[in-house]
């Protein structure tokens, strides 16, 4: 094949290179950062700018060193591309950095780096005489073949196969591989060939080196972030899970945030799941959104006469570790496993939109609403629709965060579920591990009370300390607050102000 030909299919790779580190780093900033619509907006906005500092800097380099630099440049973002997710997983695991700084310098240096690579290929490949008309079509139809493809694999493939720090080194590799290949197919035209040659071996065995042991370095940034030891990790193309073992106390974070201390997570899932079930009018179909660990649905097992649970979890990594791991079997006493347990890997909304069932009791146990993605779960339109499969008598009991932490939020959610047509009774539970945390329990009926009795076996609820639940002192009382529509999404500001007062 001659090797116009051949470089310019190599566009192909540069283009999905290119691609591929900037979804890396957008995808780590909303696992590491949280908010992922603004984590991928302002990082693919700043790469795309840095993209065009890249392409404008190229006018200074002369023609007779076009070729040269073309595979420098391949080298030096193969290498810091490549580079790129480890280098923030230290950074992040080393906390004292200003990861947000490190953040957007690196988005900079990739994006200007990339941003040089498609204006140098076209004049290396015009200096071959090709109409520049063709050259034009050839190079941006397999710049933008480049970029579909890999954003489809990144999503379905690379994230939960490889992860972020291997899928960033494997482009890396790439970009060297292009280098050393566009060196060897015009070495005539190089004089330091060999040099250049050197430099792209000693690149691409870096970045192998590092491939191989990509895992244990990201092991070693977050076990220094978190502290205990970990003891299981996975990506998937939703979130990041880890779990940390001390002594005996578990626990599951996902994307760096805290989601129970085996220690103190029964107050947490008996207050979330007792309540709704003691009231309910039937417990004979229970319905779960989210609750991946299936702890939620261990307490809804503790009841006899429960005749089914759907368990609907968007994340299957998350739902096969705590139906296969011994240590998390253990702490939900294997409900995944139960006879009576339907799980579903589904959108919450989607799966209650498509499906008609209705239900005894629901528990909604989804993420907090930090970003728009997760908010629409807290909307006035996702209530009704939940409501529409609350049978007669049934019961609905919401995860809503902290009404002393985010009381603008927590008291957003019962304005929105008030909203949607819902009687409400709000309520709340001291937790070790999280602090003052909120739920309401809500009916479309006015019939809601506080169970004086539980006919199940308890760790920390009986009649007092339920009762106790309901009562909000002074510093906890109801705030006046918009509810939460798809248009607005005001949750989701309340959500962030809330925090961020907290932070400081």
């Amino acid at each position: 094949m001659h090797p116009q030909a051949i470089l310019i299919f190599s566009v192909f790779i540069v283009a999905s290179c290119g691609l591929a580190y900037e979804l890396v780093m957008a995808a780590l900033a909303s696992y590491l950062l949280g908010d992922s619509i603004l984590q991928f907006s302002s990082i693919i906005g700043l790469y795309l700018f840095a993209m065009g500092i890249g392409a404008h800097l190229t006018r200074y380099i002369p023609d007779r060193d076009t070729l040269k630099r073309f595979i420098e440049i391949e080298l030096f973002v193969g290498l810091i591309g490549g580079l790129s997710a480890l280098f923030l997983f230290v950074a992040f695991g080393l906390q004292s950095a200003p990861f947000r700084t490190l953040l957007y310098a690196l988005v900079l240096l990739v994006g200007a780096v990339v941003g040089m690579e498609i204006p140098l290929v076209m004049r290396v490949l015009n200096d071959e005489k090709t109409a520049f008309k063709d050259l034009v079509a050839r190079v941006l139809t397999f710049d933008y073949l480049g970029a579909l493809a890999v954003s489809l694999l990144f999503p379905l493939v690379l994230a939960p196969k490889l992860g972020m720090a291997r899928s960033a080194l494997l482009f890396g590799i790439l970009n060297a591989a292009v280098a050393m290949l566009t060196a060897r197919l015009f070495r005539d035209r190089l004089p330091a060939y060999r040099a250049l040659q050197s430099r792209a071996v000693l690149v691409l065995a870096g970045l192998l080196l590092a491939f191989a042991y990509a895992g244990r370095i990201t092991l070693a940034a977050e076990q220094r972030y978190f502290g205990d030891p970990i003891v299981y990790q996975s990506h998937s193309p939703y979130q990041r899970l880890a779990i940390t073992r001390w002594q005996d106390d578990i626990r599951l974070y996902l994307n760096g945030n805290l989601q129970f201390s085996s220690k103190d997570e029964a107050r947490y899932h008996e207050a979330l799941v007792l309540p709704a079930m003691q009231t309910a009018a039937r417990r004979d179909k229970v319905l779960i959104l989210g609750g991946g660990d299936g702890l939620a649905a261990r307490e809804v097992l503790k009841y006899p006469d429960v005749q089914q649970v759907t368990l609907v979890d968007l994340d299957p990594e998350m739902t096969r570790t705590f139906q296969t791991a011994a240590a998390l079997t253990q702490l939900n006493a294997n409900a995944l496993k139960h006879p009576k347990m339907q799980i579903v890997n589904a959108d919450a909304a989607q799966w209650l939109e498509q499906n008609r069932e209705r239900f005894d009791v629901m528990i909604i146990d989804l993420p907090d609403p930090s970003n728009f993605s997760l908010g629409k779960l807290y909307s006035v339109p996702m209530y009704r629709l939940a409501a529409r499969h609350l049978a007669d008598g049934g019961k609905m009991a919401v995860q809503s965060t902290s009404p002393y932490f985010a009381p603008n939020a927590y008291w957003s959610v019962v304005k929105t579920l008030e909203t949607a047509g819902l009687h409400t009774a709000p309520y709340h539970v001291y937790v070790p591990s999280f602090g003052e945390w909120g739920f309401v329990l809500a009916s479309a009926r006015a019939d809601l009370r506080v169970p004086a009795r539980f006919d199940v076996p308890t760790r920390f609820l009986n009649a007092d300390t339920a009762a106790q639940m309901f009562r909000f002192p002074p510093d906890m009382a109801r705030r006046e607050v918009e509810a939460n529509y798809l248009n607005n999404q005001a949750l989701v500001a309340y959500f962030a102000d809330d925090w961020a007062k907290v932070i400081r």
